[in-house]
């Protein structure tokens, strides 16, 4: 019963905050739009039973995904925000790596103060650390100052509502999300392997790249997509740093359920945007799973 209760739990919370979720998403998405309280006319009665299922599927329709596709408001915001997730991931990638490999290749003693400083943005909250890059970025904030200081600038720069504000903002808010992943993986590294491949005539860049980061290719896999996910739906930081100008799917989600009130075009475009992030998710996992069949044979 133990084990079973072990199994069982982890399906339950999937089930309860997932599936069941998902699934009265894709309901909404399957209706029409009302002016009323809820603002659409449910096409599924589970009062009814089966013949109340009987004419869901009789009744069913894909305007609201159709419509999607024919307003190119939709799938122009959902290419910029696959083109911003990705660039701030490859960002976050370059700049978290070495932070990583500095941090396991420091002292045993020194690695839980790092640690800490690492996490320790977490400490407070999300909107004070995005309002506080606006203190930073504005025409008049701190860096704009230091610049026209030190007279490498001869008039403030036009840095905020940019798509580097947005860059910025998501870079140094999911940092940590890359690190930690990549440094649970460089701090498990045997290093007696690259003193091997040295000894074998390789150099210590040709060692890196041949050892270290083969070995640690799941922490940088799990620091991707850590990072590349929330990107995608992000709202908050591209509405404070990025303005209006900055158009991904998250703002466009928003705005769909609270100010225009659709909430069947706007499930659609969660259910879209969920798919989205499901089938890499499910490709690396086929993927691990091919990793260790091969390393268990």
């Amino acid at each position: 019963m133990r084990r079973y209760f072990l199994i069982i739990t982890p399906y339950f919370w999937l089930i309860s905050l997932f599936v069941i979720p998902f699934l009265i998403v894709i309901r909404i998405s399957l209706s029409d739009p009302e002016i009323s309280i809820p603002p659409y006319t449910p096409i599924l009665s589970l009062e009814e039973g089966w013949s109340g299922l009987l004419q869901f599927l009789r009744q069913l329709d894909l305007d609201n995904y159709i419509f999607l596709t024919q307003d190119a408001l939709y799938w122009k915001a959902y290419l910029s925000s696959l083109r911003i997730a990705a660039f701030s991931t490859i960002i976050a990638l370059f700049v978290g790596f070495p932070i990583a490999y500095g941090m396991a290749k420091v002292q045993r003693k020194w690695q839980t103060t790092l640690l800490i400083l690492i996490i320790l943005p977490f400490w407070t909250s999300f909107l004070i650390r995005v309002y506080s890059w606006i203190g930073i970025l504005s025409t008049e904030g701190y860096l704009n100052q230091v610049l026209l200081g030190l007279g490498i600038i001869n008039q403030p720069l036009t840095l905020l509502n940019t798509p580097f504000a947005v860059y910025v903002g998501i870079t140094y808010t999911y940092l940590p999300f890359m690190v930690l992943p990549i440094y649970a993986s460089l701090e498990k590294l045997d290093y007696s392997l690259l003193e091997a491949a040295e000894d074998l005539g390789c150099s210590q860049i040709s060692a890196f790249w041949l050892i270290t980061v083969p070995l640690c290719r799941a922490g940088i896999l799990a620091g991707c997509f850590l990072v590349f996910i929330p990107t995608l739906g992000e709202i908050i930081i591209p509405s404070l740093l990025g303005g209006s100008n900055t158009l991904m799917i998250g703002k466009v989600l928003w705005e769909e359920f609270f100010n225009n009130r659709d909430w069947p075009v706007a499930s659609a475009v969660a259910v879209i945007l969920l798919i989205i992030l499901i089938i890499p998710i499910v490709l690396f996992q086929r993927n691990e799973q091919k990793q260790q069949d091969l390393g268990t044979r």
